[in-house]
Parts: structure tokens; C-alpha cells; sequence
């Protein structure tokens, strides 16, 4: 059957309770290919190879099941107001 969008959200949720999270399906619905944008305290102190280990291993599951999964941020909540602000100021700019 696959794997659904609400299934990787909720392990993750579960397991690294994100502040913010940003999950996209790109494989057409039979849920065999993921984005996924997540912001968590959790991240505080690692590396960005760490920080995806531990997205895989919140999904170790799911990833039996998963071909593709595409890790697109991996940030702590500073860096993602960082960001949020900069991209506000070049927005305006």
C-alpha cells in the first residue's frame, strides 16, 4: 500500500517534536517518495549528517517502505527564525 504523508508526520512529531514540519509526497500519491522540511530543538549542537540520521531513524519504518526520501532542511528554531527574518528582508528589498 505505502507509506502516507500523515504516517511520516506523525513519527516525526512523535519523535523529534518539530516546531515546525513540512512534509510533501512526490511520488503521486503511493507514498513511496518524500520531502520533508523539519525545524526541532532536537537539532541544537549536531551536524547536518547527524540531523538527517536522526530523520531516518525517526522514520526507520517508514523507510522500509520508502524509495525516496529527500531531506530538504534540517534546522533549530534559531536558524529557522534566522532564516524566516532574511527572507522577509529580501522580500522587501
Amino acid at each position: 500500500m505505502g507509506v502516507t504523508k500523515e504516517q511520516v508526520e506523525s513519527s516525526l512529531k512523535a519523535k523529534l517534536n518539530p516546531s515546525h514540519l513540512e512534509v510533501v509526497d512526490t511520488s503521486g500519491g503511493c507514498g513511496a517518495s518524500f520531502v520533508v522540511e523539519i525545524v526541532s530543538e532536537q537539532f541544537e549542537g549536531k551536524r547536518l549528517l547527524e540531523r538527517h540520521r536522526m530523520v531516518n531513524a525517526a522514520l526507520e519504518e517508514e523507510m522500509k517502505e520508502i524509495h525516496a526520501l529527500s531531506i530538504k532542511k534540517t534546522v533549530t528554531p534559531e536558524q529557522w527564525k534566522q532564516q524566516q527574518e532574511a527572507n522577509q528582508s529580501n522580500a522587501a528589498a
